[in-house]
């Protein structure tokens, strides 16, 4: 597989000095650029300002916790957000996938996973041909580019983040087919995901949130026990 070029930037929210200093070793060998800030405030302002491909937050800063960055910043846009969290912290890993983290670390962790977390995002942020004709697809009032990363419904394109509109995409595409959990874990994180199949879940309750309405003729239907399958209503596709 074709590495990802260097030079994308990468920002780090974390007031543990030392977590700054391990990560910049290793993102610095990639040729990625980093971005240190140590509070809330300050990393919203640097988000806003700088544009990174990737955030990294941690849940317990001064001045905004993660949390509440992490809502913050999906108001305003929808880059991948990694969170870092306490071993333990079961509670804080929901809420965060909840209000639109793409994946989460736990604390201690090492450099080299955090790195491979990254380099797995921005492969598949980027690996997809933009001249590839089938990376398109409409599903009535749905239109899915995943060349672009855009959902569109009814015309309007609505805020989806990458692992949503991954997932979007693979179950309509799909149509009829029943995604497990540990299938979309596995396809769409693309490695270990710890087994925690709640992400899917929360990724799934966010997309219906954002798309799922009577009049679409399409559902997400889950099925119990196993997972999730796409529906199209009276058998209507375009």
């Amino acid at each position: 597989m074709e590495e990802i070029r260097s030079g994308y930037k990468i920002l780090v929210a974390d007031d543990d000095t030392n977590v700054h200093q391990s990560l910049n070793a290793y993102f610095r060998r990639e040729g990625y650029q980093m971005i240190s800030t140590y509070d809330g405030i300050q990393a919203l302002e640097q988000v806003r300002r700088t544009r990174p491909d990737i955030v990294i937050l941690d849940i317990m800063m001064p001045g905004m916790d993660g949390l509440m960055l992490c809502r913050e910043i999906r108001k305003e846009t929808n880059i991948p957000i990694i969170m870092l969290t306490a071993k333990g912290e079961e509670f804080d890993k929901l809420l965060g996938l909840e209000m639109g983290a793409d994946d989460y670390i736990t604390k201690p962790f090492s450099p080299r996973e955090v790195l491979a977390r990254v380099k797995a995002v921005l492969r598949r942020m980027h690996e997809l041909n933009p001249e590839d004709k089938s990376a398109h697809l409409v599903v009535g009032n749905l239109d899915i580019d995943m060349n672009a990363f855009t959902v569109k419904l009814n015309g309007q394109q609505v805020p989806c983040t990458p692992k949503e509109t991954e997932i979007l995409w693979t179950l309509a595409s799909n149509p009829g087919m029943v995604f497990s959990r540990e299938h979309l874990l596995q396809s769409i994180w693309g490695y270990d995901f710890l087994g925690d199949t709640r992400a899917v879940d929360s990724h799934i309750k966010r997309i219906r949130a954002k798309l799922c309405n009577p009049d679409n003729d399409w559902d997400i239907r889950t099925v119990w026990g196993i997972g999730y399958r796409f529906e199209v209503i009276d058998g209507k596709q375009n």
